[in-house]
This record gives structure tokens, sequence and C-alpha cells, in this order.
């Protein structure tokens, strides 16, 4: 029996060895036939035989490839192929043979004809691309055969690349066919390509997002990619640089690399979700950008292996990258995934034929051009979702700010509402009689004008008789009986507001109603105004009362009396003083009868003596912040005690030292020693900060901010521990010039208070232009917001307006525990006032606020 197996292995092994050292025949070319190629290969490891030494070689040497495709990986060898066509039949044949890898630098062909060369064609991609037998990128021999005829062909390979070897042999118009449908499938997918990065280039320009730039970069070295492997670029645009079409192939690897990584970071947003995976996609992109710099330096052969390298790592990081992010709860991962798994396929599919581990066929040789389209039609799915998903986000959030908007703009209307009406007779304020006033005096300065004041002098007595709402009913009923009376008097000036309403009286507080005479249209004929206020006179009903208003009157005349709103109206309040001294009703303005003038001429010379001699003093009143109930602050209060007069009022003497100009020397003066005493309290209290008034001369003061650094920086306190007040009046002096100059302060670290708000008449618009982070609420807006629901309206409105534009609200004035209260659950931020503290000197503060600290 083992004799038997002896025999049978050995005829299998006699058999094996004829077959390997037998000689195949030619490939025989007949009209029916399908043409199956063959060939035999010989290693040439030195690369230096010659076309004889090879031809003389014994057939045992050579092995035979019967399928007509092999795969010897990346090699230094040159390779020789050898194979014989015969034509049998009696038409002549035209003949391609084509090796389908266009990536061998040097091919050269030996056309045998008994054994004579008769054809010799050196071609490859280290050559200039023409002169060739067919304009294709392939390399490609012309082969006619006559009737009967054969040839031999011998071919040397050699190159730096994988030696992939692709052998096939075509009549030639079966090839020109195959190779119009290859080139159209090709360029489908170029024109395919190109149309997606044209497309990304657009939305780029247009919404100027990287991500949508990066993704037409990472296509466009695809496309460079593709191009120059496939030998199309070599072919059209720079056939006779083999050099350079060497490098493009290698710039182009760590090209589409760079820029699918970048592409990558920014669609799944990587920096946020996943910041490991994010310093490891920046780990190879700094790899990529070096090897990118060094490619056109690098040896082919080298690059070749850098570039696998690259592709390996750089494909299997951004396979994972994608479930990687999903899981992380990025949408986008779901598209990265499906998007990059067939890349990866063609990746690996294409380089395991480069290798040899895979048979060449049309999936290995396009494995990586069919993964990149399906890549790219994924993305561009993703990318138009991206895209309409953000416009989705967009249109909800600009209709979120528009309602937002709109909101803001109600509440807005609602608070210049509150700031510019009475809210209980719903007539323009004071705000909006100066703000009138002033632009007619500045429109007609020519004209003639008369400001007129209507003081009800019983209010407090009913008021105190009847309680708050009769005597809130009193006002309206006065109120209206004016406009009426008013609309009867056609020489009456009148206004229209934002809404189209009529303004003719205005509320100036609150028993005082004012209105503006155009003296021109009166021309002296007063008759009518008299009646009116006669019957302003008479009593009012009120259930079967007769209730006695004792209006006095009082008016004064532009030019003559004034020059401005604001004082004529004050005029007019002297004129109204004066209206007994006269046989008149309404008593007219007279210098002769102003007994301020000669009493605020002599405060004034004082109060210039008491800032020469040292007679003036601080006041500090603390500010609790409601949230910490801790003392946040102290505002500096100028104080003087005069030797004849007492105390004098600061409103007696601070807009007198304003408008005599020495609210400067006062205001420096106060700097100097606020900051003193601060710097002495924060030793013990390091948090604390003091707030300094500034008045509309103060900020167009050329040595204001000189004499505040100074004074900062001698104590050594931060800018932050002084809060500069302004008041919205002094603000809305000079605008621009104020802006400018707060801005100039705030930029030193200064915080700005805007002071006594609600009490003046401004832009809100401006207001938000000022550098302003805190907001004091006049004590004029919630000295009654327990009693009066309007006013705790009012109030409401307003913190929270002030909230939405981002100021720290504070509450002055606050006198008692209810209002302290009603404005810590109003959202109010701090608190002022008698009820927390009254002003005290320096060392009485000290005191109270250990006391305080210990209480706490």
């Amino acid at each position: 029996m083992h004799q038997v197996v002896r025999i049978l292995v050995g005829v299998l092994l006699a058999c094996l060895s004829l077959n390997a050292w037998s000689k195949p025949g030619p490939i025989e070319i007949t009209p029916a036939s399908t043409i199956q190629a063959h060939f035999e290969f010989w290693e040439d490891v030195t690369g230096e035989a010659s076309l004889e030494q090879v031809a003389s070689l014994p057939d045992e040497r050579w092995s035979l490839v019967p399928e007509g495709r092999a795969t010897f990986g990346l090699t230094q060898s040159a390779y020789w192929l050898r194979f014989s066509v015969r034509n049998p039949t009696p038409i002549h044949q035209n003949l391609i043979a084509e090796l389908a890898y266009s990536q061998l630098d040097d091919v050269v062909f030996h056309v045998l004809d008994d054994g004579v060369a008769v054809k010799t064609l050196r071609t490859g991609d280290s050559q200039a691309f023409y002169p060739r037998d067919v304009d294709y990128p392939s390399m490609l021999l012309r082969v006619p055969l006559a009737p009967g005829e054969m040839k031999a062909v011998f071919v040397r390979i050699a190159t730096s690349g994988s030696m992939v070897v692709p052998l096939m042999i075509w009549r030639e118009q079966a090839f020109f066919e195959s190779a119009a449908n290859e080139l159209k499938l090709h360029f489908f997918y170029y024109g395919c390509i190109f149309v997606i990065i044209l497309i990304n280039l657009a939305v780029f320009l247009s919404l100027r997002e990287r991500l949508y730039l990066y993704y037409a970069l990472a296509l466009v070295g695809y496309l460079l990619f593709f191009a120059s492997i496939k030998g199309f670029s070599f072919q059209h645009l720079y056939p006779g640089l083999p050099q350079l079409h060497a490098r493009m192939l290698l710039i182009s690897i760590p090209a589409l690399a760079l820029f699918s990584l970048l592409f990558c970071r920014e669609f799944l947003n990587t920096r946020v979700s996943t910041p490991r995976l994010d310093k490891l996609l920046i780990g190879m992109m700094v790899f990529e950008l070096l090897y990118l710099f060094c490619a056109p330096f690098l040896d082919y052969y080298r690059g070749i292996q850098l570039a696998s390298f690259s592709a390996l790592v750089f494909f299997s990081l951004l396979l994972a990258a994608g479930p990687i992010a999903w899981a992380a709860g990025v949408r986008a991962g779901v598209f990265f995934t499906l998007a990059w798994t067939p890349l990866t396929i063609g990746v690996m599919a294409t380089a395991g034929r480069a290798l040899g581990v895979f048979p060449e066929n049309f999936f290995t040789e396009n494995a990586m051009q069919l993964g990149s389209g399906i890549e790219a039609f994924i993305l561009t799915l993703a990318l138009a979702d991206r895209l309409y998903r953000e416009r989705e986000d967009k249109i909800i959030a600009q209709a979120a700010s528009l309602q937002e908007a709109q909101s803001r703009n109600v509440a807005q209307k609602q608070l210049t509402e509150a700031l510019t009406h009475d809210p209980v007779t719903g007539l323009p304020n004071r705000n909006r009689f100066e703000l009138m006033v002033d632009q007619q005096l500045q429109q007609h300065p020519q004209r003639h004008y008369m400001v007129g004041l209507a003081r009800i002098t019983r209010l407090d007595e009913i008021n105190r008789t009847l309680g708050l709402a009769r005597s809130e009913w009193v006002m309206k009923c006065v109120a209206r009986q004016m406009a009426e009376l008013a609309a009867g008097l056609p020489f009456i000036h009148v206004s229209l507001d934002d809404q189209g309403r009529e303004e003719r009286v205005y509320h100036l507080s609150g028993d005082c109603f004012c209105l503006l005479v155009d003296m021109d249209s009166a021309d002296n004929d007063f008759a009518a105004l008299n009646r009116a206020l006669r019957r302003l006179a008479e009593p009012l009903q009120l259930d079967h009362l007769a209730i006695e208003l004792r209006p006095r009157f009082g008016a004064a005349a532009y030019p003559q009396h004034g020059q401005s709103a604001a004082e004529l109206i004050r005029n007019a309040h002297v004129g109204m003083e004066i209206a007994p001294r006269s046989g008149n009703e309404t008593g007219i303005y007279s210098s002769k009868y102003d007994i301020y003038s000669e009493s605020r001429l002599t405060l004034m010379t004082d109060l210039r003596n008491a800032l020469q001699q040292g007679q003036l003093m601080l006041h500090y009143q603390p500010k609790q912040n409601i949230a910490s109930a801790q003392i946040e602050g102290i505002e500096a209060l100028v104080r003087w005690h005069h030797a004849e007069r007492g105390w004098v009022n600061p409103a007696d003497f601070i807009p007198l030292a304003e408008e005599t100009g020495m609210i400067s020397q006062l205001t420096h003066w106060v700097i100097q020693q606020a900051t003193r005493d601060l710097a002495d309290l924060r030793q013990t209290y390091p948090a604390l900060t003091v707030a300094i008034n500034l008045s509309a001369r103060d900020l167009e003061s050329a040595n204001l901010r000189t004499v505040l650094e100074m004074a900062r920086q001698h104590h050594r306190l931060p800018a932050d521990a002084i809060t500069l007040e302004i008041t919205e009046t002094a603000a809305m002096r000079d605008p621009e010039s104020s802006l400018q100059a707060l801005n100039g302060l705030a930029a030193l670290g200064y915080k700005i208070s805007i002071d006594d708000f609600g009490s003046g008449y401004s832009s809100l618009s401006y207001l938000k232009q000022l550098p302003a982070s805190e907001l004091k609420l006049d004590r004029s807006l919630i000295h009654d917001i327990c009693t009066s629901e309007n006013a705790d309206v009012i109030v409401s409105t307003t913190i929270q307006m002030a909230h939405s534009l981002g100021y720290h609200v504070v509450g002055e004035g606050i006198e008692n525990r209810e209002t302290a209260n009603r404005l810590k659950t109003g959202q109010c931020d701090s608190l002022q006032g008698f009820w927390l503290c009254r002003p005290a000197p320096i060392e009485e503060l000290r005191q109270w606020l250990a006391e305080f600290d210990s209480a706490q």
C-alpha cells in the first residue's frame, strides 16, 4: 500500500514539474473568441538585465500567470514579462496590449518577430507622457498582426510604488469602446464631485462658516488624488513634467487628509462634544501638515511608504470618530459613520490590491473612488440636513427675538408712558412739557410765548380730609376741566405725542398744572383766558359738598423772563408767589419782586468762602444689598452748616454751584475727601465702595479724569471701588460729550450709575448707550408704591426693564419698612434711605457699620 502512495505522489510531482517548466502557447486571436491574456514573469533583482540576457533565460526560470493579472507589492526589483500573440486567421488584426495601472514608473515594450526585435517602446509615469502609441493614461502597445503572423513581446517594468501588473489584450475597436465607457464613468464622478465643491463654496461665501470651506477643500484633495493616481492629470495638465506628476500624488494625500480632519472637527464639534478625540485629531493634523510640507522633498519610494502609514492611521481615526461622536450624543456622528464606512472599505480594498492581498478586478481597481462617491453623497445629505436645521433654528430664534423685541417695545412704551405722563390724571408731565417748550423756543426763537401755571393750593388739605382716593378724583376732575377749557382757546399751544394724542395741559407736579400760550396768536386779548381761570376757581361739587380749590396762577414770558423751559417754569412759580402783590388774578414774574435773587447771590459768596475755608463736610449714607443683606457701599453727600443760616439744604446750594461754575471745585474737594475716607474704611471693610455725584459741568471738565486718578492712586484704591453717579437730566444736557466722557471713565474701570431715574426726561435709546451698570430709582417714583397701585406698577415695570437692560437697580429714599419690603418682593437689588440709615459723618458712620455688623 505504501508503495502505491509513493508512486502516485511521484507521478503528481512529475506532472506539476512538467507543467511549471512547459512553455505556454501563444495567445490565439480569433474573431469569435474572447481574448484571455496570460504571461510569464521573471524578477530581475538587480534591475540590470538586458533584453538579450532575458530572452536567453531557460523556460524554467519563468513563472506563469494564467489569469493575466499579478500584484507584487512594494518592491525595488525590476520585473520582466513575456507573452506571444498569434493570428491564425486570414484577416489582418490590430491589437492593443494594455498594462492597466498608470502608476508604473518605467515600462519598456520589446516586440520580436522570429527572435528579431522589430519595435521598442519606452513609457511610464517617470517619462514624459508623449509620445505614446495611444493617448491614454494606461501603458499601451499597438501590435498589428498579419494573417498567420505570431509575435513575441517582452516587457520590462520598474517602479518605486506598488508593482501592480494587470495585462489585457484588446482588439483595437473593443479597447476604444471600453475606454470611452470607462472615461464616461470617471468624468461623471469628477463632475459630481466638482458640483458638490461649487455648492459648498457658494454656501461658505454666503454663510461664512468654515465647515463648508473645509469640506470643499477636502473634496479638491480627493479630486487631485484620483486624477493623479488614474493618470488623467498627467495626461491633460502637465504631460511634459513627470517629476511634478509624482509630487502631485504625494501632495494630494496629506492635503485631502488635512482638510478632512478639519472638516471632521467642525462637523462633529469635537472641541465641545469629545475633547479627547479632538486632541487626537489635532495631533493627526500636525502630522499631515508636516507631511504636506515635506512631500515635495521626499524620495518617492519613502514618500509612498509614509503615505501608506498616514492613510492607515488617518482613515482608522476618522472611522472611529463617527461612532465616538454618535455615542456622545452628536447627531452628525450618525451621518459621519455612514459616510466614512464605505470610503474606508474602499481604501482597504485599494491598499490590499496594491500590496497583493486582494486580486485585480473592477472593484479593487475603483473601490476608493466608489467609496468616496458614496461618502460625498451621504455627507452632502448631512450638510443639507445641517443647513436645514440651522435655518429652522434661526427662524425660531428670529421669531423669539422678534417676540422679545415686541414685548420690549410694549414694555418700553409702557415705561415711557409712565415716565412721561402722570399716573393719576393721565396728562403729560413736566418732562414732556419742558421738552415741548424747549423745542418750540429752539425752532421759533423770534416768537413770543408765555408759560402759565395753576396750583391747587388746597390739595393737601383735601387729601388729609377726604382721603387719597377722593383727592385723586378731584385732580382728575380738574385735569379734565382744564383740558376742556384749553381746547376752546386757540392761542394755547397744542402738540401731538407719538400716538397722535393732542397735548395742551400738562401736569407739572402733584398739585400744579401748566400750559404754553402763543402770545403772537393771542394778540393781547386775554378775556377768554381770564374767564377760563375764573371757571377753574369755582367750587367743585363732590357728594353734595362744594369743595373750594383756591387755585393760584403764575406766568413768565419768553424771552423777557427766561430762555429755557426750566427758567420760565421757575419764574412762573415766582410770579405765582407774588400774585397777591398785584391786582391781577395771574401773577406775572417780575425781577423786582423775586425774593430769591439777593439771597442766592449772598449764598453763592458764602459757598465760595466755605469751600476755601474748609467749612464743608461730607456725610455718608450706606447702601444695602438685598440678596446678601450686607452693606455694599456708601454715597458721599455734601453738607454745609452756615454760620448764620444753620444747615443749608443741598437743593439750594448745589444748583447754585453748578450755575456759577463752582461745581467743579466742589466735586474735586468731594473726590479728595471721599477717597481718603474710603481708604480708611476699607481697612476694616475691604469690599466697601463709595459713590460720588457728578454734574453736567463735571463731565465737561478736562481735569476730572486727572483728579480722580491722582486721588485713587494716592490712596491705593481700585477704580471699581468708586461709583460715579450722574442724573439722567445731566446726561441729556449734552448727550454726545456726556457719552464720550462717561465712556472714558468707564474704560478706566470706574462704575457708572444713573441717579434719580424717573425724575427727568431722557431717551431710553440714549440711556442704553451709556456705560452704566447701576440705575437708582428716584424717591418720587417709589414713595407711594404701598398706597398707589399705579405707582407700584410703574416701579415694577421700571425694575423689569432695567434688569432686561442689564442694570443693577437701587431704590433710594426708602423711609419705612413697608416700602423696603415691597421693593424686595419687586426684585430690587439694593436699598438706600432713612429707613436704613440717615446720612452721617464719617465717625458716626464707622460706629453704625460696627453696630450693623454686630446685629448681622
